[in-house]
């Protein structure tokens, strides 16, 4: 029987494709890249690899009958340490230099081109977890009045415009203008710092909408953006009034935990059709 391999990575999405899987009696293997680990902090039967041994990793897969393989979770490009790679892993060195040049989407690209040469077809979360994307629309009871939308429509232009420089999958608009960039070290770090602004009394305009949307030409089989309960806590805590979304191009995790917070915090929730 062939088997579906989920490569983990940070939060809380590896665990519930596991779970799905494992309802729908699908035969795992678990595996996750070492420094982002998630699943192995609570279960003891996830394979960790390198990247520097990524030859013997795929190997190791087909051996075990993988065909599927669906990524999930949060990961940067690690640092490589030559002194760990093996011979094989060494001739695929220039392809794998060559993607990270080219930015998180090349490299995404290679890796997916890579699983292909094994054997192993890349599923994005979403079509393990169809629930896990919403259709255009309002989700919950809070609706953004005119400039609201307003601010979500601006937001998504940015982020047409900076995901196709390959940066960052989020914005913070308020009144038209741009308050905030995501950028490498993700989401909340983006939220925190609007939050340490506004605490200490730096002039912004007051609220704001927070976008979240793919990168244009994204392949959407890996690195969809995420939205959970704990984003809603944080764009609450940063003064906004809410999130809007692209439809069908964010994954959304714990969609009810979600919707019941934005709704107890008076957040509204977007999800917009792509331009």
């Amino acid at each position: 029987m062939s088997r579906i391999a989920i490569i983990a990575g940070r939060g809380a999405l590896p665990e519930v494709l596991a779970a799905r899987l494992a309802s729908d009696g699908q035969t795992l293997l678990l595996a996750e890249l070492e420094g982002f680990e998630s699943l192995s902090h609570r279960r003891d039967d996830v394979l960790r690899f390198r990247l520097e041994r990524l030859v013997p990793f795929l190997d190791h897969l087909q051996d075990q009958g993988v065909t599927r393989a669906v990524f999930a979770g949060g990961v940067h490009r690690p640092r490589l340490d030559p002194a760990l790679i093996d011979p094989a892993t060494m001739q695929l060195l220039p392809r794998i230099m060559a993607a990270m040049q080219q930015g998180d989407d090349g490299t995404l690209r290679e890796v997916i081109t890579l699983m292909g040469e094994w054997g192993i077809a890349v599923m994005g979360a979403q079509d393990i977890c169809p629930d896990l994307v919403a259709g255009a629309g309002v989700l919950g009871a809070h609706h953004p009045k005119s400039g609201e939308k307003q601010d979500a429509m601006r937001g998504f232009d940015i982020l047409r415009l900076t995901g196709a420089a390959d940066v960052g999958q989020g914005c913070v608009v308020a009144r038209g203008q741009c308050l905030a960039l995501e950028a490498l070290p993700g989401t909340d770090v983006m939220l925190a710092h609007l939050t340490q602004l506004r605490a200490a009394g730096v002039a912004l305009p007051e609220g704001g909408v927070f976008c979240k949307a793919s990168k244009p030409g994204q392949d959407r089989r890996i690195d969809l953006p995420a939205l959970g309960p704990e984003t809603v806590t944080r764009a609450h805590a940063a003064g906004l009034r809410g999130i809007a979304f692209e439809a069908g191009g964010v994954l959304l995790i714990d969609r009810a935990d979600m919707i019941a917070r934005a709704d107890d915090l008076g957040l509204f929730l977007l999800a917009v059709e792509p331009a």
